[in-house]
């Protein structure tokens, strides 16, 4: 299980809403809402890890 940085809810890989690469990690998101959060500002989110 993958935690979505955006909203913090446990996502499974595999069904994953959507994905984003950043810095050569990949992250997983509960739905493309918070894809697009995350796309425009990484660092806002990872930051709070």
């Amino acid at each position: 299980m993958a935690i979505d940085p955006v909203c913090k809810m446990e996502v499974e890989e595999a069904k994953a809403a959507a994905t984003s690469e950043y810095q050569g990690k990949k992250y997983y998101f509960c739905a493309v809402g918070c894809k697009k959060a995350f796309d425009q500002d990484p660092e806002k989110y990872l930051a709070k890890r």
